[in-house]
């Protein structure tokens, strides 16, 4: 039992020292990324390290229902006051997400879904649990994702600065904590849903169960606020420590490869990005830089708090990020499911 456990413990006391250690030297997203990159590199280094089902289903299921916290009254209230932003966003990923996973295809030679997996425009928990679920390669996918979200967190003030300034409409965001009696509901609510699903065989279905029940009690408003920072933190932390866990035995060639395929589905998402954000602009009437910031394929957390640094009103920024988020988790599957369906047909032509 001793011996069983000192993997777990030794993953986890990693991934504690990557999110503290990020955190310090202010890494995009640290609690994600520091621990997915100190793990990482013990595991090149010949150190076993790994994460438990149950604790991983749990992991999922936390930050599942952090996501479900976003789709509040508000946020909907406010979404239907841009249709037409909102439909070119959604335009702009259908455009990401088919080059992107054609050039990861042809170029990189990557598998589909672990193509489709990549190039997506943000959603890094979702898209890194379907990464475990789908048979995909994480250790590509974790890659060209982390550079994403680094490289667009430096790009994105310097554009912002660049471009100029402007006002917008400004809505109401909760940010006060959950009664922990509704936590306690939710939770119980996520995985037996979670389970369904999985029983169903969706992908990430843990992650899904939580986003579903917490988006529906947020909704409805029979609930408010998010979960307390310390335990929305500690799911990061150990999802972070699962990408990093299963870094085992990565290869400089892999490595060099993907970071040059990381920059350039960065470079091809961030061009369809702005030329969208240009076109909304100008055709609504709103401020080019905070559309941009709206539009950005960032992490939502990092977006957020940039548009607190930037001073753009922070709820116009989530509307579409939050709205961005829904998108992914539907045309994500999607288009994994057609790419199987084309294979499948290949396969049976040959």
């Amino acid at each position: 039992m001793i011996a069983r456990s000192k993997p777990i413990v030794l993953a986890l006391c990693l991934g504690m020292l990557g999110a503290s250690a990020a955190h310090v030297i202010s890494l995009p997203a640290p609690f994600l990324t520091g621990p997915a990159l100190t793990v990482s590199i013990a595991c090149v280094f010949g150190l076993n390290c790994n994460v438990p089902t149950w604790l991983r289903d749990t992991c999922f299921i936390l930050i599942g229902i952090g996501m479900g916290a976003g789709i509040t009254p508000q946020v909907i209230g406010a979404a239907a006051q841009w249709p037409v932003a909102i439909f070119v966003l959604l335009l702009s990923l259908i455009l990401i997400l088919h080059i992107g996973s054609v050039m990861l295809r042809v170029w990189w030679r990557f598998d589909r879904t672990s193509a489709v997996l990549a190039s997506s425009p943000g959603h890094l928990s979702y898209v890194l649990g379907l990464s475990a679920d789908t048979g995909a390669d994480v250790q590509k996918v974790s890659i060209v994702q982390s550079l994403r979200i680094l490289l667009l967190t430096i790009l994105v003030p310097i554009a912002f600065v660049l471009i100029g300034g402007g006002n917008v409409p400004e809505i109401t965001v909760v940010k006060a904590n959950m009664p922990w009696l509704h936590i306690t509901v939710i939770l119980m609510l996520s995985f037996c849903t979670g389970w369904v699903l999985k029983w169903l065989r969706v992908p990430a279905a843990y992650l899904l169960g939580g986003m579903a029940v917490s988006g529906l009690f947020h909704a409805s408003s029979m609930t408010a606020g998010n979960l307390p920072e310390w335990l929305a933190i500690s799911a990061f932390v150990v999802m972070g420590t699962l990408i990093g866990a299963r870094f085992s035995g990565l290869s400089l060639k892999v490595l060099g490869s993907s970071l040059v395929a990381g920059l350039v589905i960065t470079g091809v998402s961030a061009g369809i990005s702005i030329t969208a954000s240009i076109f909304v602009a100008e055709l609504l009437g709103l401020p080019i830089n905070h559309v941009l910031i709206a539009f950005a394929p960032g992490g939502v957390e990092t977006m957020a708090a940039m548009a607190v640094l930037l001073q753009v009103d922070p709820s116009f920024v989530a509307v579409h990020h939050v709205a961005r988020l829904l998108f992914l988790s539907a045309l994500v599957p999607i288009f994994i499911g057609l790419h199987r369906r084309d294979q499948n047909a290949s396969d049976r032509e040959v």
